[in-house]
């Protein structure tokens, strides 16, 4: 057997070493190359919002629902208001097993400012801290201005104002005693930004949001809280849907990208604001609409004359 002039016994000694040698050099290399890939395994199952909560309003069906959704997808821990308790409990029973992640019904009317501090406070109580807050719910009120009730103005100002604003007032004490900034989304409407018949009330509170969204840029840049609204154009909810059943070839027809806006496409923009991505945007406003608010076309709206209110 060859073996560079050495006796047969030593040339399989040294051949066996070199394969040996070999081989433990390839499983090495095979070692460190699974360790690198289970490394990177380990950064790509992280998710976005894994370790935080997020409290979703309005979260029963529609927007909020798929707000809620997405979060838990990406890891965080949910709580989820309805006004309806049935509905909000279905809606957080289908999220949780959907995704695997912890989320939460909590029923109740938002228009109610002890009932919104208790939702901070049920978010800590249950999950241990409070990250992101996105006050959603909102009550659509049609009308004509010439026979508007008090009755009516009084609700959709309780719902949408009222009710963002103290949810935001709390969630903003919460991450103030937290002492690691938090995030707040309101949601506005493409209805605060152009004139549509028939919602003079429930513009003027859209309106209001991005106002109040301005505003305490000065008070919570401080302490590391951001604070923005998305403005949703004609989005394919049931909610809009069962208020006119044409609404999505109507409203396709006027929207330059020619398509009514889907849950989803909100549900992103709100999650974009409250991923690390936008830790310098504050104060802001985004709109997303198909480019309506560009054209502002207004579609035949005369069923909003029979105003009605519609959670």
């Amino acid at each position: 057997m060859p073996g560079f002039g050495l006796d047969p016994e030593r040339s399989l000694q040294m051949w066996l070493f070199l394969i040996i040698f070999l081989v433990l050099l390839l499983c090495s290399r095979w070692v460190k190359y699974l360790y690198h890939s289970y490394q990177l395994g380990q950064i790509m199952a992280q998710k976005r919002f894994s370790n935080q909560t997020v409290i979703v309003t309005g979260a029963g069906e529609g927007i909020g629902y798929e707000v809620a959704r997405q979060f838990c997808q990406e890891g965080a821990a949910a709580l989820l208001n309805d006004i309806l308790p049935e509905r909000a409990r279905a809606a957080a029973e289908s999220i949780s097993a959907e995704t695997g992640a912890p989320c939460v019904a909590a029923a109740g009317d938002v228009a109610d400012i002890d009932f919104v501090r208790g939702l901070v406070d049920r978010a800590v109580d249950t999950f241990g801290g409070l990250s992101v807050c996105v006050c959603n719910a909102g009550l659509t009120s049609w009308g004509d201005f010439f026979e508007y009730q008090p009755a009516d103005f009084e609700r959709v100002v309780g719902v949408n104002l009222r009710g963002s604003y103290f949810l935001a007032q709390a969630a903003a004490r919460q991450f103030r005693r937290q002492g690691n900034g938090g995030r707040i989304v309101l949601m506005s409407s493409v209805t605060g930004h152009r004139a549509v018949p028939y919602l003079s009330a429930y513009g003027m509170t859209k309106a209001a949001l991005e106002m109040l969204a301005r505003n305490l840029v000065l008070e919570l840049s401080g302490h590391g809280i951001t604070i923005n609204c998305v403005a949703p154009g004609a989005v394919l909810t049931p909610r809009n849907l069962s208020d006119d059943p044409d609404y999505e070839e109507r409203w396709a027809n006027l929207i330059p990208v020619g398509q009514a806006i889907q849950s989803e496409d909100i549900a992103n923009a709100v999650l974009f604001l409250a991923s690390p991505a936008a830790s310098k945007i504050t104060g802001q406003a985004i709109v997303v609409d198909g480019g309506w608010t560009s054209t502002s076309p207004i579609p035949d709206m005369d069923y909003g004359k029979d105003y009605r209110n519609r959670p």
